[in-house]
């Protein structure tokens, strides 16, 4: 996520609410999570420690919510341009704090 984020900062992440069955989270979150910074972990990678954080750049709410995610610097980033969109369960938290290294 750099140039915004970089090795030696510290971030907090507010998990999000339980989703339902049909994929949907609870509540009016979603429509705000755009724009915003998640923390992400792929289904093909649960089990494992590998997190990653990108950017929500869109929502789709049709049938199950599915995310958009983007890194940053857009040149150098795997994100949903490579996979595709994000299952509701696959974004787990929202940034709520950055500590920057000096």
């Amino acid at each position: 996520m750099s140039p915004n984020y970089n090795d030696g900062d510290w971030l907090l992440f507010r998990l999000l609410p339980a989703k339902s069955k049909s994929g949907k989270l609870v509540g009016k979150l979603v429509g705000k999570l755009v724009g915003k910074v998640v923390l992400i972990q792929r289904q093909s990678q649960v089990g494992t420690d590998f997190l990653q954080v990108k950017r929500v750049i869109r929502v789709d709410e049709s049938n199950e919510t599915k995310f958009w995610v983007e890194g940053d610097n857009k040149a150098n980033s795997t994100d949903s341009r490579s996979w595709g969109a994000l299952d509701a369960n696959e974004v787990l938290g929202k940034l709520i704090f950055r500590y920057k290294k000096s």
